[in-house]
């Protein structure tokens, strides 16, 4: 997510033109769960009991049973790890959800969260940062499936952030049963300032693990040498004396909701929040460069003057998002403030199969306008229609996430509110 408007001078937003087909798609929005605290995630484990599982931005994990209830007890609680967030508007949290692809058997589940700096911190971190972010495994209780074992967090990594925002820190295994990683460029804005590489950015620098898709395996570890996780021999920067051999891709800025397609190839796509003037979308592949902060979306961007696109940069190599369009930070004709990535449909309703449904958090910062669209590639060229909701002529949400369950059906995860307060979410599932 980003810092949205004039909330703050500290601004994450992005620019420009996209190719939009003329038709809009047409859907229905079924209430699927209420009562909720900024719902970020919800995920499916793989062990066939249809629970979806919702984390809650403040720090709390619920279970929405197959019969549509949510269990009076949290999965699982770790408030107590989280710096007290801004009621107003905080990017901070818990952050992610991923259960082991084996969580059947070995009952492991991964978060990432935002938590407090560690005691071993050096002293100009403990001055000037604002956080750590953390992914830890934890394990389900042996007595109650219901309810994860509060005692046996272990921490995998943990990056120190030098501002409340860009967090990313979506997780989800990948088809080749590896931890993927998101991570933004560290904060505030333009990828630079205190924690940020001066000369180019968090995001292209290697020797730094912000601004990337990070790779881990979490099944090799060596506590005696203190590795928490294993890296895998196939990792694009292996071998590298100047990248982090953690590193799968890179030259990013937020990428805030990231999914694999359940089907086809299992391409990875992530929405990355831009800067002022451009919104994109991304199909992520081993190595590459997706341009932060040489490049906002396709555009060459200054971050000295970051609402004004050079007309050439150096980008060879750098590739370019299937998706963009104009952020409503510079532009009256725009889509959107701050891109919320989404899910392929592979669901029941075949007109829909393979389209990637995806929205924006709102086109105005004190008003309710989340908007809902939908991608579809044709002859290797992606466009992108506006999603009109035909049972909610007025329906107007901050959307903060979306959702999909083992059937591949897709979820919109909103908030009535611009923080992570009141109670006020609801998910939605998108229906023909």
């Amino acid at each position: 997510m980003k810092l949205v408007g004039a909330f703050l001078t500290v601004l994450m937003l992005g620019s420009v033109v996209v190719s939009t087909a003329s038709a809009e798609v047409t859907v229905n929005l079924q209430v699927a769960a209420d009562g909720l605290t900024a719902p970020l995630n919800m995920v499916t484990p793989p062990d066939g009991t249809k629970r979806r599982f919702i984390t809650e931005q403040i720090g709390v994990i619920r279970i929405l049973m197959p019969d549509g209830k949510i269990l009076d007890e949290p999965f699982l609680n770790i408030r107590h790890r989280i710096p007290k967030l801004h009621p107003d508007f905080d990017e901070r949290g818990l952050l992610g959800l991923a259960f082991h692809p084996d969580f059947k058997n070995n009952g492991r589940f991964f978060v990432a969260y935002s938590g407090l700096l560690p005691g071993d911190s050096t002293l100009d971190k403990v001055v000037w940062y604002d956080h750590t972010n953390y992914v830890a495994e934890y394990r389900v209780s042996p007595t109650n499936p219901n309810r994860a074992d509060h005692l046996s967090e272990r921490i995998l990594t943990k990056i120190d952030w030098p501002q409340f925002n860009h967090n990313g820190h979506w997780i989800a295994f990948g088809p080749d049963g590896f931890l993927y990683i998101s991570t933004g460029d560290g904060g505030y804005a333009n990828d630079w300032g205190i924690g940020h590489n001066v000369t180019k950015g968090n995001g292209q620098d290697l020797s730094s693990l912000q601004g990337k898709i990070l790779r881990i395996d979490v099944n090799k570890m060596d506590a005696s040498k203190g590795e928490a996780y294993g890296i895998p021999a196939d990792n694009p920067f292996v071998g590298r004396q100047d990248a982090k051999p953690e590193i799968w891709a890179y030259g990013f800025r937020n990428p805030w909701r990231c999914s694999f397609d359940m089907a086809g190839s299992k391409q990875l796509f992530c929405a990355d929040v831009q800067q002022n003037s451009i919104e994109e979308v991304d199909i992520v592949t081993k190595g590459g460069n997706y341009g932060w902060r040489v490049k906002e979306a396709s555009k060459c961007f200054d971050f000295v003057n970051p609402n004004t696109h050079p007309a050439s940069c150096e980008s060879t190599g750098m590739i370019d998002p299937i998706v963009e369009y104009p952020n409503c930070n510079v532009t009256q004709e725009c889509k959107g403030l701050s891109i919320t990535g989404g899910f392929v449909y592979r669901g029941s309703h075949a007109p829909w199969q393979g389209k990637y449904f995806f929205g924006d958090w709102s086109k105005q910062f004190g008003v309710r306008d989340g908007r809902i669209y939908v991608a579809s590639e044709s002859g290797g060229k992606w466009t992108m229609e506006d999603v009109k909701v035909a049972n909610m002529p007025t329906f107007n949400s901050y959307i903060l996430a979306f959702g999909q369950d083992v059937d591949g059906e897709v979820y919109v995860l909103t908030q009535d509110t611009t923080g992570p307060v009141g109670g006020l979410a609801k998910i939605y599932k998108i229906t023909p």
